[in-house]
């Protein structure tokens, strides 16, 4: 990676493999590995994260599929946190519906689900809220999350939790004081306010993802 000095950035498809696996697994998957031998995780800069694209998908030569309760939380994971520059394939965002020859040599119709609301969500989120210092909570098997301090024009940042397994809760510090958080995602109708050190105990549904964001009075 030396040799390139910076001059051109790479997908990272381990972590591909690592989303892949993960929605495979279910619960079986420890999320605390989610970035292991990861590009983005050795260099930050210089990897284009993905969930999925044209060569992975159903019928393809390089077919690795993330299922579709898991793409959620794995868009999530590059739309939200700090590091990597995120790729959003177009038949998770439009949906696809094709047929094609497996590799057993027969024909397979192939649906492929829009994730368009949810990813609409997190490019909004991205760009109002993902800011400043980043804070990992990657301290469950099953429950892992992370919270952004914000910066001076954008103070109260954010916080993000996901599971893979049962209903999942977590204390994150925000950085902002006595502020009251609500899930964007609309999983979790409970308001959350943090505590007088920016602390809050955030949650999350069993096999899912909750982003929370301040609430405008």
């Amino acid at each position: 990676m030396s040799g390139y000095n910076g001059a051109i950035m790479l997908f990272d498809v381990n972590l591909h493999y690592n989303f892949a696996k993960a929605s495979r697994e279910g619960s079986d998957f420890d999320l605390q590995t989610i970035f292991d031998n990861a590009l983005v995780k050795t260099y930050p800069t210089l990897a284009v994260t993905l969930v999925s694209n044209h060569d992975t998908q159903p019928l393809q030569a390089l077919e690795s599929v993330v299922e579709a309760w898991f793409k959620p939380l794995a868009y999530a994971i590059i739309l939200l946190r700090r590091d990597g520059y995120p790729c959003v394939f177009a038949a998770d965002y439009y949906g696809a519906h094709y047929k094609g020859i497996g590799k057993d040599g027969q024909e397979h119709e192939i649906w492929m689900s829009s994730h368009q609301a949810m990813i609409d969500l997190f490019l909004q989120t991205r760009q109002k809220y993902a800011y400043g210092e980043q804070y990992d909570y990657f301290d469950h098997p099953n429950c892992i999350g992370w919270s952004r301090s914000g910066k001076k024009e954008k103070p109260q940042g954010m916080a993000v939790l996901l599971s893979n397994g049962m209903d999942g809760t977590k204390y994150m510090e925000t950085g902002a004081p006595n502020t009251t958080y609500f899930d964007i995602t609309g999983h979790i109708a409970e308001l959350i306010t943090t505590n007088d050190d920016g602390w809050g105990k955030f949650q999350c549904k069993a096999n899912s993802v909750s982003v929370w964001i301040p609430k405008q009075d």
